[in-house]
């Protein structure tokens, strides 16, 4: 099933991102958290792509696992960056194999070891050339792409963050997928200003759970997160007390997505981190909205 259409039937939705093993050593536990997650029955579920320097083949592994065993839909995430043509249509031809039709395309981040070389050369610079690739490739497949509500932390400023999103959309990207974010206003500004830059497709906001303290720092690292007082206030109080601290983020996470929920979004992502027990805590404290 394409994730456009799950999108489009005007249902509330939950879904969630796993990710695969970094090596084969990891995977049947990797397999056991995301069957356990696959086992909720969420919307679909996306895996990311080569976590840690592990390889795509762990990706699909797990995604046509979830798919095939517990008729999940599932969105495979692709990065291009640094990659040849014949490495990316390889990888596409596995994809097409897998029988999976939903696909994030991202640049990827670019290996430390190829950091300020000439780029002008390479096959592929920008998830736009991958979105390109895709669908001379296959025009069956579902698009995903990625936005950072706060702006791209390589962008000179979020005006040509949005030309550039919009060159991604109409280029054949069928939604968008936002990086984390911890204040609501911030994503209800950046919509307002997407659709005044002509950009129609639908945007699914990501929402991170964050369920120990170390995750901070990692949070603002990726994505450059605004973290709001009372977020912080939060953290101070219970970022010492582990059991507190997981209630409390999970707690603080369903408050985005349920005021998200309320202001007429109806596609929530929620990025699992492998937690059964988290994926399983949200949408059961959302069972009643789900399901109206």
């Amino acid at each position: 099933m394409k994730i456009i259409d799950i999108i489009n039937s005007g249902k509330r939705s939950l879904s969630f991102e796993v990710f695969p093993p970094k090596n084969e050593m990891g995977f049947e536990s990797v397999k056991s958290a995301t069957e356990e997650i696959a086992k909720l029955k969420p919307s679909f579920m996306s895996v990311t792509y080569g976590a840690g320097g592990g390889t795509s083949k762990f990706t699909l592994d797990i995604a046509k696992n979830i798919k095939e065993m517990y008729n999940v839909p599932t969105l495979a995430h692709l990065t291009c960056v640094s990659s040849t043509k014949e490495t990316v249509k390889e990888k596409i031809k596995q994809i097409k194999e897998a029988g999976i039709q939903n696909v994030m395309a991202l640049r990827g981040d670019i290996p430390e070891s190829l950091l300020g070389q000439d780029r002008t050369k390479w096959d592929y610079k920008y998830a736009i050339d991958l979105i390109y690739e895709l669908k001379s490739e296959n025009e069956d497949f579902c698009i995903g792409c990625a936005c950072y509500p706060e702006v791209h932390p390589e962008s000179a400023n979020q005006k040509e963050d949005i030309l550039h999103l919009k060159e991604k959309v109409d280029a054949g990207c069928d939604f968008i997928t936002t990086q984390m974010f911890f204040d609501n206003n911030l994503l209800y500004n950046f919509l307002y200003k997407i659709r005044e830059a002509g950009i129609t497709v639908p945007v699914v906001p990501g929402i991170m759970p964050i369920t120990n303290a170390n995750q901070v720092d990692r949070a603002i690292k990726l994505s450059g997160s605004f973290m709001p007082q009372r977020f912080k206030s939060l953290v101070d109080k219970f970022g010492d007390d582990a059991p507190c601290m997981k209630q409390a983020g999970i707690t603080y996470a369903l408050d985005q997505i349920i005021d998200l929920y309320a202001n007429g979004i109806t596609n929530i992502h929620v990025y699992s981190m492998n937690k059964p027990d988290v994926a399983m805590t949200i949408q059961n404290s959302l069972s009643d909205i789900l399901w109206k």
